[in-house]
């Protein structure tokens, strides 16, 4: 058989990005509702740009929360603190548009109902061992290892934004070699280009990426342009929901296009995104196939999904069909099911906004659990 090689690429950015910080300025609106009203509605947009945060949305809640405080305190969460950033918590403006959710919506939402229509997707694959696509898995290593020694002050001359981008060789399916690593990181103006290109080689890439998995001619690249004194919102105007792909599988599998920050569980688009990963993790961590990907569709105000598929990509050890049939049989995918079994009315969403929605084996990330498998081997025996 003649051997298939191909390369893959995905990227991953760090909690300063412009569109990382309205995530999860948009998440922690939310968690803030929710940690007095778990039954809260919210549907929050957030908009960042040089000097400004602007945050709109629907929401509905029987408690009080002070907007203006909660994105002031989340932008200096972050490390924009300081005004020669272009954007700081003291300085920036803070604009709010904020209505109730739609009755029409809640007519169907009230009675147990999908928030809204579309089709959510999850995926996993055994080739890591979160069960998440390599590529995505390290990008997301490496912009958390960035932002950490930024924050423990190892590297004293690093600013909040960043991203990253690792591209992996397979062959026949599997993960080979590390063929190309990224990492654009923000930084003063005081710090010469040599030093960060030998800071983050050691500091960043060595700690992250096994010697064993870099092509013995791999292309590392550092801050690629030479500077990036200029970042975050000054640089870039950041919105919620612009890196759904960076939040799910970084380009592996497919996408039903729906972002999730800012959004409680209600919406599909977040939670059934949850527990397709949780349905396709199950599968695959119970050696019933390698690769997972599985489709759910919701009509809103209906609580069960219209259709579920469910593709293995020739690797199930059991018939697709008979999957769905055992998934049906194991899983509530009605609205009302995903939150109660997931424990989705809990605050736990802004950490959530950044480095992923899914491989992450924390507290809070309940899809991440594989506590369906020998409920799901018994059944497709």
């Amino acid at each position: 058989m003649k051997r298939r090689s191909y390369l893959l690429t995905s990227e991953s950015v760090t909690e300063g990005h412009p569109d990382k910080v309205c995530d999860q300025i948009s998440d922690s609106i939310l968690d803030s509702i929710f940690k007095n009203d778990p039954m809260g509605r919210v549907a929050c947009e957030t908009m960042v740009t040089t000097g400004l945060a602007f945050v709109a949305g629907e929401i509905t809640t029987s408690c009080y929360v002070e907007i203006p405080k909660i994105i002031r305190k989340t932008i200096q969460d972050i490390g924009y603190d300081d005004p020669s950033y272009g954007f700081d918590h003291l300085t920036c403006g803070v604009m709010t548009s904020i209505q109730a959710q739609s009755p029409d919506i809640a007519l169907g939402v009230n009675k147990g109902g999908a928030g809204d229509q579309g089709m959510m997707f999850g995926y996993a694959s055994d080739e890591t061992s979160e069960l998440m696509p390599m590529p995505i898995a390290l990008a997301h290593k490496l912009s958390y290892r960035l932002a950490d020694i930024r924050k423990k002050k190892i590297v004293k001359y690093l600013r909040p934004d960043g991203k990253t981008q690792v591209t992996v060789e397979y062959v026949n399916g599997a993960p080979r070699k590390v063929k190309a690593v990224i990492v654009s990181a923000h930084h003063d103006k005081n710090v010469n280009t040599k030093d960060i290109k030998h800071d983050l080689k050691k500091l960043v890439i060595d700690r992250v990426i096994p010697k064993n998995l870099l092509d013995k001619n791999v292309k590392i690249f550092v801050n690629p342009t030479g500077r990036f004194e200029v970042g975050g919102p000054m640089a870039d105007t950041g919105l919620t929901g612009r890196k759904i792909i960076v939040d799910t599988y970084g380009g592996v599998g497919s996408h039903g296009g729906g972002c999730f920050s800012g959004k409680d569980p209600t919406k599909v688009d977040r939670s059934a995104s949850y527990m397709a990963r949780y349905v396709a993790k199950n599968i695959v961590a119970s050696g019933l196939a390698k690769k997972c990907e599985i489709q759910l569709a919701y009509v809103i105000g209906v609580a069960e999904p219209v259709s579920i598929m469910i593709n293995t990509f020739g690797t199930g050890k059991v018939s697709e069909e008979s999957l769905v049939k055992s998934v049906r049989n194991n899983f509530d995918l009605t609205p009302y099911g995903i939150i109660r079994d997931l424990k989705l009315r809990r605050p736990i969403y802004k950490k959530t906004a950044c480095y992923g929605h899914f491989g992450r084996e924390e507290e809070g990330f309940a899809w991440e659990e594989t506590d369906k498998i020998q409920a799901l081997r018994k059944d497709t025996k």
